[in-house]
């Protein structure tokens, strides 16, 4: 047995000499991630979004977790599938995902819902305001078009789909483990957590953290609903919302996964995974359609706008969100589309995998023609969002400031399907189109699809937007600057975009160098492939440390820990910290168990008056994009 495994263990070193130095990058930066001292994961084998726990940015909190990351794991263990043969990681992941992230009901509610008035009506949030926006129960909804079907293919009323966010560690001690609600901080194991309700004015700062299954143990007495619910009636509830392009990504990490095994001959090893990811793509298609299932097209006014029956709903674009949620006791449930699509969001190699891979075909009636129409939309809509310069601007909405309103003249002339264009969808604090990332993040996974089929339109896109980029990427001084801040000017098709800051950003420099790996691949472009290996390069031998490959960041936002958090007069509630939640409550003051933190130091002496942080973080989706691009371009290039 000994001899056996000494045979073993000289095998792998054979074989990682054989691979390329890329390659041997991505095994080693794996290995870092995999390595139980470095703290990338929880004890029940959960991603956290950040191995630190002090770091705000979308999560607000390092021990978080968000179903982006689950995403980026799953494409982590299908590329570690490819190099080792062993895809026993691939399946794992997606089954961790299976127990902790994705939803099943509090209590058996779901067949309560009536497809036919999906979800009664609300205005977003015209935020900060002293009572929530009422819900208006004459405005016409539309049919949910994909329901019976998905009920007729899976026979369960559960949607399949990952909630975007995890208090892994159960930080806020709401307790609500998968099935369960509200538990408290006794509760051992994570808990869904959610953040964002107040529309787009809302960031990350002005949030108040909420329970999603709400039974009115924690809050004030109507839990958290009369925060964000107008129409009092407030029942016990749960609720959910959805990240697409997690779900998507997740998707596309089975795709390779597949793609990988079905070329050493072992399809056998993921079918069963990949059958999975076809079903997650069957429930991701509510991202395909306008929020409360009205038409598609003009729609101007939330009464004049009708509801749309069959697909009239559907602008087949990859939303910002879907959610949905029910009566805790029964009643009622719902769900609802978003009418908004960041072009960030978009993933055209999964449309792909959906429509045209056997394996991963979506068993619901449309689950496949829808993918097939939403692939050849999510091209145009690239055509739409390209800046002259090469670079593509912010989305298009179904439902101007949120409540279907009148939008500017000069944006209804050239609109898209009769979406209207919106230079910062979604959010606007920070501006939801300023931030570089979600240039390579898309645009990438418009490379991996060009990469696979060769579409001459894909390659049209590229070729334009890799010109841009290659001259925006400045070498100096040995070390490299990526865009980071992006300003944007004009309507489409003038749309024009000028890079107002640059950094060294490990995670979008290496989402960067994939991109142009991936392009270069298929176009011949020795270019754009000596710009990704140069970056490669530089990325890994500036940036190595103990736990990853990280640069310093001077985290002057932190200012804002002591910013004011909108709560309205007269409304008073509590965490199960024993947090106060009341009209002049503050960021940390709803969040007391940051001054137990170990950098709470470094914070503290920058707001009395020092000089801003400096951290050097390991978020998991920037160490994943680190490994992935360096495995990518040893596996295309086999250098």
């Amino acid at each position: 047995m000994k001899s056996l495994a000494i045979i073993v263990v000289f095998g792998l070193i054979a074989q990682l000499q054989a691979d390329s130095v890329y390659v041997q990058r991505f095994l080693q930066q794996y290995n870092k991630m995999h390595d139980p001292a470095n703290g990338y994961f929880s004890k029940w084998g959960i991603p956290y979004h950040a191995v630190e726990t002090l770091i705000v940015e979308a999560p607000d909190h390092g021990h978080e977790t968000t179903s982006e990351a689950y995403s980026y794991w799953i494409w982590l263990e299908a590329m570690y599938g490819k190099v080792t043969k062993n895809f026993t990681g691939f399946n794992a992941a997606w089954t961790n995902m299976e127990q902790y992230i994705i939803p099943v009901h509090a209590s058996q509610t779901g067949n309560n819902y009536n497809a036919w008035k999906p979800a009664t009506y609300s205005d977003e949030l015209d935020w900060p305001s002293e009572y929530p926006s009422p819900m208006q129960f004459n405005v016409p909804v539309g049919s949910d078009p994909i329901y019976q079907e998905l009920v007729s293919a899976y026979g369960s009323d559960d949607v399949y789909s990952m909630h975007w966010l995890l208090d892994v560690d159960n930080t806020y001690g709401f307790g609500n483990l998968p099935g369960s609600c509200e538990l408290g901080p006794q509760a051992d194991g994570p808990s869904f957590i959610n953040t964002f309700q107040r529309g787009p004015q809302e960031s990350v700062w002005r949030t108040i953290p909420q329970t999603t299954c709400d039974s009115f143990k924690f809050g004030g007495p109507n839990g958290f609903l009369d925060l964000f619910v107008g129409d009092n009636s407030y029942t016990q509830q749960w609720k959910y919302s959805n990240a697409p392009d997690a779900d998507a990504r997740a998707v596309q990490g089975a795709f390779w996964a597949y793609t990988w095994a079905n070329e050493n001959g072992q399809a056998a090893d993921v079918s069963a995974t990949v059958e999975k990811a076809g079903k997650l793509g069957d429930y991701l298609r509510y991202a395909l359609f306008d929020k409360y299932f009205k038409r598609i097209g003009n729609c101007v006014g939330p009464y004049n706008c009708p509801g749309g029956q069959g697909k009239e709903s559907a602008h087949y674009l990859i939303s910002w969100y879907f959610a949905w949620g029910a009566a805790l006791w029964g009643g009622w449930s719902w769900r609802i589309g978003d009418g908004a699509a960041h072009f960030g969001y978009q993933n055209p190699l999964a449309a792909y995998a959906l429509s045209h891979v056997d394996a991963m075909r979506p068993k619901a009636a449309t689950g496949v023609s829808d993918w097939q129409t939403s692939l050849d939309r999510q091209l145009e809509f690239y055509q739409y969002l390209q800046s002259v310069e090469g670079a593509f601007a912010g989305g298009a909405t179904n439902t101007w400031n949120g409540r279907y309103g009148t939008p500017p003249d000069n944006l209804t002339t050239h609109t898209f399907h009769g979406m209207f264009y919106d230079w910062e969808p979604v959010y606007h604090d920070p501006p939801s189109n300023r931030w570089y990332g979600m240039q390579p993040w898309s645009v990438d996974r418009l490379a991996q699809y060009y990469y696979v089929t060769g579409d001459a339109t894909a390659k049209t896109l590229l070729d334009k937007w890799v010109s841009w980029i290659i001259s925006e990427i400045k070498f100096e001084n040995n070390n490299y600057l990526v865009p980071e801040w992006l300003e944007w000017t004009g309507i489409p098709p003038e749309v024009h975009v000028t890079v107002t800051k640059r950094s060294s950003d490990v995670g979008t420099a290496s989402a960067t160098a994939r991109t142009l790996s991936y392009y270069a691949a298929k176009s011949g472009d020795t270019n754009a492939k000596a710009v990704a290996k140069q970056l490669l390069d530089l990325i890994w031998n500036l940036y190595q440390t103990d736990k990853g490959v990280s640069m310093d960041e001077v985290m002057d936002t932190y200012s804002r820990f002591n910013e004011e958090v909108y709560v309205p007069y007269n409304w008073v509630g509590h965490y199960p910290s024993g947090d106060v939640i009341q009209h002049g409550a503050t960021f940390i003051g709803l969040r007391s168990f940051y001054k137990n933190d170990k950098d709470w130091p470094k914070v503290e002496a920058y707001l009395n008056g020092g000089e801003a942080p400096t951290f050097k973080y390991h978020r998991f989706w920037s160490q994943s994009d680190v490994a992935l691009a360096q495995g990518t371009y040893g596996i295309l290039f086999n250098e």
